[in-house]
């Protein structure tokens, strides 16, 4: 009876304190939040002293320009970068730098040795440091949870960074009124030093890859092949950039509106920043009791809709006592669209190319708040504040029409597990794995009356070919005999290829079953491998049909 019972009883409902339950997930987490917190102090230092520096609103919106340029232009070569090399040991490299360069930037602001552009220049170095640091620590959190526990830790990820925005701009608002922004930057470089230790201490496991290691040049390329060729991926990327661009007017033009519109100071600059950090954490809590009920696409359509209204409020209440409700919706809305791309995003990625697809959703997301920021200001600075925030509005509300044609896909049952290791062709000496290029061939045959639906269902196929690593993809018909159809995939190098069997998934199995169904006769689906120009000389590759079995 006590067996039954217990194979009887439910699983425990995952939660949002769940992820706190793995001891290294709790400890990085909680050094995020210190370092999260010197971030944002940082943030709103830099902002109002730019402010204070200069006349121009076009150089206060720059600084949002500085913070996400580097992101543009370095995320793709440091998500490959996290691909390849040792999370653990870019991220001690990439903490160490950010620490150093505020701690410079908190000295010579004491001394009174920085200029708006100097600023500006400083901001951009640190963006530099976060750009090459963002992908690989998102990409740490799959490492640390299971996967059922993933959204959770996601969105937790999403809480620590507002548990910062509330706290540090209060406490970087009020050391700034009594003291001197530099005091900021130089709390900002010790606080990296909390999550350096924590990684330090981290006892990653080793990762074991089989097959030929990819290169730097193919491993940038492969990432973007992904990206081409996974729709879910895509929507997601387009989304995120028309919200991105949207949002960018408030981060740019909150620091304006409160200092120029309102007349106000750096302290209720915190302040609203601080309700905006506040409103996060509540959205996080309300997802976790309630966000099952709301699909991502749901929840992406209702956080747009708050900042169309986030950013009329911005250009047209007259109370900054109106503006502290607004900035805590808005805070709500911030968290719920930003994990529900991030947890879309990882959702739907396997381990080997996920660093190099978030840094690719990372750029855009920056892009989108880099060039945002760049029009909004410039609008702002031409024609009128209010009108640039009303510009922005009007970007948003539009931008809610994509969610028709780029819906956010569920990922929930997704399987990436390799499929396992296909056999290789018998051979009579060494392949080099830079030799290629490979042109694999699979015939089948296949009753004519049932073509179009393996036509249909080889198009999908041929789609994950190339996803993998294929350069060309296909299926034709003999013209003498058609119920033979010839499916084949051009690859660069036999070392391309090896590599295209260990990222061949469970999912991507379904495929090519659903494929080889529409195969007739006693023997499976023939396979045959070719290679032009091998440096071994006198190479004699033989297709082993019996052993391949149409694994291919």
């Amino acid at each position: 009876m006590s067996a039954a019972a217990t194979a009887a009883s439910p699983e425990p409902r995952l939660s949002l304190t769940t992820p706190f339950t793995y001891a290294i997930f709790r400890a990085i987490w909680i050094a995020s939040v210190v370092s999260n917190i010197g971030t944002w102090m940082q943030n709103v230092a830099g902002v109002w002293l730019v402010t204070t520096l200069t006349t121009s609103a076009l150089l206060v919106a720059l600084m949002q320009t500085a913070t996400s340029l580097p992101s543009f232009l370095l995320s793709m070569p440091a998500g490959a970068i996290g691909d390849l090399i040792d999370r653990r040991k870019l991220l001690l490299v990439t903490q160490s730098f950010m620490g150093a360069v505020a701690l410079l930037l908190g000295t010579l602001t004491l001394l009174g040795e920085i200029s708006a552009l100097g600023v500006l220049a400083f901001t951009f170095i640190l963006g530099i440091g976060a750009a090459v640091n963002a992908p690989i620590w998102q990409t740490v959190t799959t490492e640390l949870v299971p996967r059922p526990v993933l959204p959770f830790a996601i969105t937790l990820n999403g809480v620590s960074n507002n548990i910062a925005r509330a706290i540090g701009p209060a406490v970087g608002g009020v050391i700034i009124a009594y003291y001197s922004p530099g005091y900021v930057f130089l709390l900002n470089g010790l606080s990296f030093a909390a999550t350096w230790a924590v990684v330090y201490n981290w006892k990653r496991a080793e990762t074991v890859t089989n097959g030929p290691a990819e290169n730097f040049t193919g491993a940038l390329r492969a990432g973007l092949r992904y990206v081409q060729y996974s729709p879910a991926i895509y929507a997601v990327l387009v989304r995120t950039f028309a919200f991105s661009f949207g949002a960018s007017a408030m981060w740019a033009l909150l620091s304006v509106v409160t200092a120029r519109r309102l007349m106000l100071s750096s302290g209720s600059y915190g302040v609203l920043l601080s309700w905006l950090g506040a409103g996060a954490i509540t959205g996080a809590f309300l997802m976790g009791r309630a966000g099952h009920r709301l699909s991502f696409n749901q929840r992406v359509l209702l956080g747009t809709l708050v900042f169309v209204g986030t950013n009329l409020g911005l250009a047209f209440i007259p109370s900054v006592y109106w503006l502290y409700p607004l900035m805590l919706l808005s805070g709500i809305a911030w968290l719920m669209v930003m994990t529900s791309f991030s947890t879309t995003v990882q959702l739907h990625v396997p381990k080997w190319v996920q660093a190099r697809v978030v840094s690719i959703y990372m750029l855009v997301f920056q892009a989108g708040l880099a060039l945002g920021s760049i029009v909004w200001g410039e609008l702002a600075d031409r024609v009128s504040l209010p009108l640039a925030l009303l510009g922005a509005a009007g970007w948003m509300l539009v931008s809610m029409v994509l969610a028709l044609p780029f819906p956010l896909r569920p990922a929930e049952n997704l399987d990436f597990t390799p499929a396992g290791t296909f056999p290789v062709p018998n051979v009579h000496a060494d392949i080099d794995p830079d030799d290629g290029p490979v042109v694999v061939m699979v015939e089948y045959k296949v009753a004519v009356a049932d073509q179009p639906a393996f036509r249909q269902a080889a198009a999908q196929l041929t789609r994950l070919r190339l996803r993998d690593g294929a350069m060309r993809a296909g299926v034709f018909t003999d013209l003498t005999r058609p119920e033979c159809i010839t499916e084949f995939f051009y690859v660069a190098t036999w070392g391309e290829h090896e590599r295209q069997h260990q990222r061949f998934t469970r999912d991507d199995a379904v495929v090519r079953a659903q494929v080889r169904q529409f195969h007739v006769g006693p023997e499976p689906p023939r396979v045959t491998h070719f290679l032009a120009f091998p440096k071994t000389a006198n190479i004699e590759v033989a297709t082993n049909v019996e052993n391949m079995q149409g694994q291919q």
